[in-house]
């Protein structure tokens, strides 16, 4: 049985790699699939949409309203530092593919740290644009 919970949050970033428009400060207004794949327990959940919130909604929180900045950045790094704005610092270039995958491992390791046994795959598509995504799974067995 596969469930499936929708997350939202707004987000700058930069790609100072990048030939591109995406080298500048810009924005976007993410959103998350995160899909379970598991055996229903005795109550005929595979987990309760509310469980999946409480494991979910405070790594959003961290990331809702602030600027991803790579850690290398540093011109950027110590703007944020320095006018006291809402940041997370990074060990990867902000792509899309590289949230996704940064978000599955910290999804995936809090249910296991819940015991939900009974969850096998996990599953995260994150939308950065309407017409832009990456997807990730993972099995956890």
């Amino acid at each position: 049985m596969k469930i499936a919970k929708e997350f939202r949050w707004e987000m700058g970033h930069r790609l100072p790699f990048h030939n591109g428009l995406c080298k500048n400060f810009h924005g976007h207004s993410y959103k998350m699939v995160v899909e379970v794949e598991g055996e229903p327990m005795k109550n005929g959940m595979v987990i309760d949409f509310y469980d999946m919130g409480k494991i979910i909604k405070p790594i959003i929180e961290k990331y809702d309203h602030a600027f991803l900045c790579w850690e290398n950045d540093r011109v950027v790094r110590n703007f944020l530092v320095k006018n006291r704005m809402k940041h997370v610092i990074a060990n990867y270039h902000s792509t899309v593919e590289n949230i996704c995958t940064d978000f599955l491992y910290k999804i995936s390791a809090k249910l296991k740290d819940k015991k939900f046994s009974n969850i096998f795959k996990v599953t995260v598509k994150i939308q950065e644009t309407p017409n832009s995504y990456a997807e990730k799974e993972i099995e956890l067995r």
